[in-house]
Protein backbone atom coordinates (compact mmCIF):
# COMPACT_ATOMS: atom_id res chain seq x y z
CA UNK A 1 0.00 0.00 0.00
CA UNK A 2 1.16 3.58 -1.01
CA UNK A 3 1.61 5.47 2.00
CA UNK A 4 -0.02 8.94 3.00
CA UNK A 5 1.46 11.74 0.96
CA UNK A 6 3.71 14.14 2.74
CA UNK A 7 1.16 16.95 2.21
CA UNK A 8 -1.53 14.91 3.81
CA UNK A 9 0.38 13.54 6.85
CA UNK A 10 1.35 17.04 7.54
CA UNK A 11 -1.89 18.67 7.71
CA UNK A 12 -3.26 15.57 9.86
CA UNK A 13 -0.69 16.16 12.26
CA UNK A 14 -1.32 19.62 12.21
CA UNK A 15 -5.19 19.01 12.91
CA UNK A 16 -4.16 16.74 15.93
CA UNK A 17 -4.38 13.37 14.66
CA UNK A 18 -1.30 11.05 15.74
CA UNK A 19 -0.28 8.60 13.28
CA UNK A 20 1.96 5.62 13.95
CA UNK A 21 0.44 3.10 11.87
CA UNK A 22 -0.26 5.08 8.32
CA UNK A 23 -2.96 2.29 7.09
CA UNK A 24 -6.27 3.24 8.55
CA UNK A 25 -5.54 7.02 8.19
CA UNK A 26 -5.27 5.89 4.12
CA UNK A 27 -8.74 3.71 4.55
CA UNK A 28 -10.16 6.76 6.24
CA UNK A 29 -9.50 9.22 3.52
CA UNK A 30 -9.83 6.85 0.66
CA UNK A 31 -13.38 6.37 -1.47
CA UNK A 32 -14.90 3.57 -2.75
CA UNK A 33 -14.07 4.96 -6.49
CA UNK A 34 -10.86 4.72 -6.31
CA UNK A 35 -8.30 2.52 -7.55
CA UNK A 36 -4.72 2.57 -8.22
CA UNK A 37 -3.93 0.42 -11.19
CA UNK A 38 -6.78 -2.26 -10.40
CA UNK A 39 -6.14 -3.05 -7.41
CA UNK A 40 -8.28 -3.64 -4.94
CA UNK A 41 -8.49 -1.08 -1.81
CA UNK A 42 -10.40 -0.56 1.32
CA UNK A 43 -12.40 2.41 1.55
CA UNK A 44 -14.13 4.15 4.51
CA UNK A 45 -17.17 2.99 5.08
CA UNK A 46 -16.14 0.30 7.97
CA UNK A 47 -13.92 2.91 9.53
CA UNK A 48 -17.01 5.20 9.21
CA UNK A 49 -19.10 2.98 10.71
CA UNK A 50 -16.60 3.03 14.07
CA UNK A 51 -16.54 6.76 13.81
CA UNK A 52 -20.38 7.39 13.74
CA UNK A 53 -20.40 5.36 16.76
CA UNK A 54 -17.76 7.19 18.35
CA UNK A 55 -18.82 10.68 17.72
CA UNK A 56 -22.36 9.80 18.60
CA UNK A 57 -20.71 8.88 22.77
CA UNK A 58 -18.83 11.83 23.01
CA UNK A 59 -21.25 14.50 21.73
CA UNK A 60 -24.10 12.89 24.22
CA UNK A 61 -21.66 12.60 26.93
CA UNK A 62 -21.15 16.34 26.84
CA UNK A 63 -24.22 17.31 26.68
CA UNK A 64 -25.51 15.24 29.23
CA UNK A 65 -22.83 17.06 31.93
CA UNK A 66 -23.40 20.48 29.80
CA UNK A 67 -26.58 20.66 31.94
CA UNK A 68 -29.93 19.38 32.90
CA UNK A 69 -32.32 19.95 29.82
CA UNK A 70 -34.40 16.83 29.65
CA UNK A 71 -34.14 13.91 26.94
CA UNK A 72 -36.24 15.22 23.61
CA UNK A 73 -33.69 18.44 23.91
CA UNK A 74 -31.04 16.27 24.37
CA UNK A 75 -32.16 14.01 21.66
CA UNK A 76 -33.16 17.03 19.52
CA UNK A 77 -29.20 18.33 19.95
CA UNK A 78 -27.59 15.30 19.37
CA UNK A 79 -29.02 14.89 16.47
CA UNK A 80 -27.72 18.29 14.92
CA UNK A 81 -24.37 18.08 16.39
CA UNK A 82 -23.69 14.79 14.73
CA UNK A 83 -25.27 14.82 11.37
CA UNK A 84 -24.15 14.97 8.09
CA UNK A 85 -24.65 18.12 7.28
CA UNK A 86 -22.42 19.40 10.27
CA UNK A 87 -20.13 16.73 10.06
CA UNK A 88 -19.34 17.81 6.29
CA UNK A 89 -19.50 21.50 7.28
CA UNK A 90 -16.56 20.43 9.90
CA UNK A 91 -14.84 18.51 7.15
CA UNK A 92 -14.82 22.15 5.18
CA UNK A 93 -13.41 23.85 7.94
CA UNK A 94 -10.07 21.79 8.46
CA UNK A 95 -10.02 21.60 4.55
CA UNK A 96 -10.35 17.85 4.63
CA UNK A 97 -11.91 17.73 0.71
CA UNK A 98 -8.34 18.35 -1.17
CA UNK A 99 -6.94 15.31 0.81
CA UNK A 100 -9.90 12.62 -0.07
CA UNK A 101 -8.82 9.96 -2.30
CA UNK A 102 -11.24 9.73 -4.93
CA UNK A 103 -11.40 8.34 -8.65
CA UNK A 104 -10.92 10.69 -11.04
CA UNK A 105 -14.54 10.83 -12.17
CA UNK A 106 -16.38 10.91 -8.79
CA UNK A 107 -13.78 14.25 -8.60
CA UNK A 108 -15.09 15.75 -11.55
CA UNK A 109 -18.75 14.97 -10.51
CA UNK A 110 -18.45 16.51 -7.54
CA UNK A 111 -17.38 14.37 -4.75
CA UNK A 112 -14.55 16.13 -3.00
CA UNK A 113 -18.25 18.85 -2.34
CA UNK A 114 -20.92 16.14 -1.59
CA UNK A 115 -22.14 16.10 2.24
CA UNK A 116 -22.15 12.53 2.25
CA UNK A 117 -18.95 12.12 1.22
CA UNK A 118 -17.46 14.91 3.61
CA UNK A 119 -19.65 13.60 6.54
CA UNK A 120 -18.28 10.23 6.14
CA UNK A 121 -14.90 10.56 5.92
CA UNK A 122 -15.17 13.01 9.12
CA UNK A 123 -16.91 10.37 10.75
CA UNK A 124 -14.16 7.69 9.41
CA UNK A 125 -11.29 9.93 10.47
CA UNK A 126 -12.50 9.33 14.05
CA UNK A 127 -13.00 5.88 13.41
CA UNK A 128 -9.04 6.03 12.47
CA UNK A 129 -8.09 7.87 15.66
CA UNK A 130 -10.17 6.07 18.01
CA UNK A 131 -8.15 2.57 16.56
CA UNK A 132 -4.74 4.59 16.68
CA UNK A 133 -4.99 6.36 19.78
CA UNK A 134 -8.15 5.01 21.88
CA UNK A 135 -11.25 6.48 23.16
CA UNK A 136 -10.16 9.64 25.16
CA UNK A 137 -8.04 11.20 21.96
CA UNK A 138 -10.43 10.44 19.83
CA UNK A 139 -13.03 12.50 21.97
CA UNK A 140 -10.80 14.99 22.39
CA UNK A 141 -10.08 15.35 18.79
CA UNK A 142 -14.00 15.90 18.73
CA UNK A 143 -14.58 18.57 21.57
CA UNK A 144 -11.86 20.52 19.55
CA UNK A 145 -13.26 20.54 16.11
CA UNK A 146 -16.72 20.63 17.40
CA UNK A 147 -15.72 23.19 19.78
CA UNK A 148 -17.82 26.25 17.54
CA UNK A 149 -20.75 24.19 17.49
CA UNK A 150 -21.29 22.54 21.09
CA UNK A 151 -20.62 25.98 22.82
CA UNK A 152 -23.36 27.66 20.13
CA UNK A 153 -27.14 27.22 19.08
CA UNK A 154 -26.61 24.02 17.13
CA UNK A 155 -29.63 22.53 17.49
CA UNK A 156 -31.30 24.24 20.11
CA UNK A 157 -33.96 25.62 17.96
CA UNK A 158 -36.79 23.34 17.05
CA UNK A 159 -35.88 21.65 13.61
CA UNK A 160 -37.65 23.26 10.44
CA UNK A 161 -39.56 20.53 9.62
CA UNK A 162 -40.84 20.06 13.40
CA UNK A 163 -41.67 23.43 13.56
CA UNK A 164 -43.74 23.15 10.16
CA UNK A 165 -45.50 19.90 11.27
CA UNK A 166 -46.87 22.26 14.85
CA UNK A 167 -47.07 25.30 12.90
CA UNK A 168 -50.00 23.07 10.39
CA UNK A 169 -51.51 21.37 13.11
CA UNK A 170 -51.95 24.85 14.94
CA UNK A 171 -53.38 26.73 12.39
CA UNK A 172 -55.60 23.12 11.80
CA UNK A 173 -53.93 22.76 8.19
CA UNK A 174 -53.21 19.41 6.64
CA UNK A 175 -49.77 17.51 7.98
CA UNK A 176 -46.99 19.10 5.10
CA UNK A 177 -46.40 16.58 2.33
CA UNK A 178 -42.75 16.17 1.09
CA UNK A 179 -41.91 15.23 -2.91
CA UNK A 180 -39.14 14.96 -4.47
CA UNK A 181 -39.47 16.59 -7.40
CA UNK A 182 -35.83 16.65 -9.03
CA UNK A 183 -32.78 13.98 -8.52
CA UNK A 184 -29.89 14.95 -10.50
CA UNK A 185 -25.95 13.76 -10.16
CA UNK A 186 -24.19 10.19 -10.15
CA UNK A 187 -24.75 8.30 -6.74
CA UNK A 188 -21.59 9.32 -4.76
CA UNK A 189 -22.59 13.49 -5.29
CA UNK A 190 -26.50 13.47 -5.97
CA UNK A 191 -28.41 16.84 -5.49
CA UNK A 192 -32.08 16.18 -4.46
CA UNK A 193 -34.95 18.89 -4.78
CA UNK A 194 -37.64 18.86 -2.53
CA UNK A 195 -40.96 20.65 -2.22
CA UNK A 196 -42.89 20.77 0.81
CA UNK A 197 -46.63 21.74 0.77
CA UNK A 198 -49.53 22.02 3.05
CA UNK A 199 -53.14 22.15 1.28
CA UNK A 200 -54.71 25.38 1.31
CA UNK A 201 -51.55 27.47 2.34
CA UNK A 202 -48.98 27.10 -0.81
CA UNK A 203 -45.59 25.19 -1.08
CA UNK A 204 -42.07 25.62 -0.55
CA UNK A 205 -38.83 24.09 -2.29
CA UNK A 206 -35.09 23.59 -1.88
CA UNK A 207 -32.05 21.54 -3.27
CA UNK A 208 -29.35 19.95 -1.50
CA UNK A 209 -27.12 16.97 -1.95
CA UNK A 210 -28.93 14.93 0.58
CA UNK A 211 -32.75 14.34 0.88
CA UNK A 212 -32.89 15.11 4.42
CA UNK A 213 -31.12 18.17 4.09
CA UNK A 214 -33.29 19.29 0.94
CA UNK A 215 -36.16 18.66 3.53
CA UNK A 216 -34.90 20.46 6.44
CA UNK A 217 -34.08 23.72 4.11
CA UNK A 218 -37.69 23.41 1.92
CA UNK A 219 -39.76 23.45 5.76
CA UNK A 220 -37.45 26.52 6.83
CA UNK A 221 -38.20 28.49 3.07
CA UNK A 222 -42.13 27.87 3.97
CA UNK A 223 -42.07 28.99 7.58
CA UNK A 224 -40.31 31.85 6.06
CA UNK A 225 -42.85 32.26 3.25
CA UNK A 226 -46.40 31.79 5.12
CA UNK A 227 -45.32 31.40 9.03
Amino acid sequence: MKGLAPATREWLEAKGFVIANEAPWIEALTHGSYNVSGAEVADYQRLEFLGDRVLGLSVASWLFRAGDAPEGRLSQRLNALVSGATCARIARAIDLPVHIRLGKQARDDGGADSDKILGDVMEALIGACFIENGFDAAQAIIYRLWSHELEGDEGKSKHPKSALQEWAAGNRRAPPLYEVIDRSGPDHAARFTVQVSVRNVGAAEATATSKGEAERLAAKAFLEQYG
